[in-house]
């Protein structure tokens, strides 16, 4: 066997008659930037999402960006974010010249910590970025009370969990992304709603800021070659918009798929001592885009050879902090205020996560782990 992380062309075999009639549709009306299928995309991704505005961009890195730009943050003005997650998150702030203050996350979900979050505030603090890490939502009735609290902006990064319901003590229910300021998302191809190139988009139930981001994507833009905003060149291309809308109809078969792949995992491992698997918060349903456990007393490296002997593939999502990382050395992180990212950052490790995994698959992947752990 061998077995990807991702299984893209699998899925692709599915629906190729639909995707390559809309391909061939594009390129024969050649509308190939802000064609129809984009306009049409931003309307069914907001009615899926049930949010007034989407603005769709070229990846996710630039929805982050464009975001800080739109609420109008100034050099100096500090962000707060996760220290577990990927770069893209945090680069965005540093690359605008503001300071990211990462903090640490939650041993359980692995998403932000709002305990750390309430700690990190100062004078300069503007905004709040929490990642809904590997598919789940982070506590975002504490996160939003802190932010009226300290009147702070807050940008959801959902990049890796579009589809996922945030369930407030409240007695309310949101889709990830629509309940902060604004929401970012990717659509790169591996993400659960993913296109076949880059692709990223904005969410948001703010008109004023709507209207702003849609000019920022576009050169500063909103009537043609009358530049308001100083701007980006960030827009979606049509052909990923259609290949968009042939997949968003599909979204939530292709998450129900990821949570039955992720019961199976629990299951089989649930005897294993030396295997913590994901934990799942009451306050979110879970997307799965990773299937993420932690090693306990288990040579990570070791089995992953193992894995990889066997054709099965395996991935460490993230391997060094944040606060560790050469990039942002001038900030003078404290390592001390870290265990739970450095721990994780030793231990996590990502299995076959994707919408094509049957059960004979499953098993020989779960056979194969515990093969080595229990040996």
């Amino acid at each position: 066997m061998k077995i990807p992380m991702v299984d893209l062309k699998s899925q692709y075999t599915k629906i190729k008659t639909e995707v390559d009639q809309k391909i061939a549709d594009v390129i024969e009306k050649v509308e190939f930037i802000n064609g129809s299928e984009v306009k049409l995309f931003k309307q069914e991704l907001a009615e899926y999402l049930k949010v007034k505005h989407v603005i769709p961009c070229g990846n996710g890195t630039d929805a982050l960006q464009i975001a800080m730009m739109a609420l109008g943050l100034q050099q100096g003005d500090e962000v707060i974010s996760s220290d577990f997650t990927f770069i893209a998150t945090v680069e965005t702030i540093a690359l605008l010249k503001l300071t990211p203050v990462m903090v640490d996350v939650r041993p359980d979900t692995f998403c932000i910590d709002p305990d750390c979050i309430e700690k990190a505030i100062t004078s300069k603090t503007k905004a709040i970025m929490p990642v809904h890490l590997f598919g789940q939502c982070s506590d975002m009735d504490r996160i939003m009370e802190i932010a009226e609290k300290h009147n702070l902006f807050v940008i959801e990064d959902t990049a890796q969990a579009i589809g996922s319901d945030f369930i407030s003590e409240k007695n309310w229910t949101k889709k990830a992304g629509t309940i902060g300021h604004i929401g970012c998302t990717s659509f790169f191809p591996s993400k659960n709603l993913g296109c076949y190139g880059d692709g990223g988009a904005i969410f948001t139930n703010d008109d004023e800021l709507a209207e702003k981001i849609s000019s920022i994507v576009n050169h500063g833009m909103k009537v043609r070659y009358y530049h308001d905003n100083i701007g980006v060149n960030s827009r979606l291309d049509t052909i990923q918009a259609a290949i968009l809308r042939v997949k968003l109809p599909h979204l939530d078969e292709y998450n129900l798929a990821r949570l039955k792949a992720a019961d199976y995992y629990d299951k089989a491992f649930a005897d294993c001592t030396k295997i913590t698997t994901p934990v799942r918060s009451p306050k979110s349903t879970h997307t799965f885009h990773q299937y993420t456990v932690v090693l306990n007393n288990v040579d990570r490296k070791a089995l992953m050879e193992h894995l990889n002997n066997k054709g099965i593939a395996s991935a460490v999502y993230y391997p060094v902090a944040l606060h560790n990382q050469k990039a942002f050395q001038d900030f003078k992180y404290n390592p001390e205020d870290y265990p739970v990212t450095d721990k994780l950052c030793e231990t996590v490790l990502s299995l076959p996560m994707n919408t094509e995994l049957d059960s004979e698959t499953l098993k020989y992947i779960t056979d194969s782990v515990l093969e080595f752990v229990c040996c």
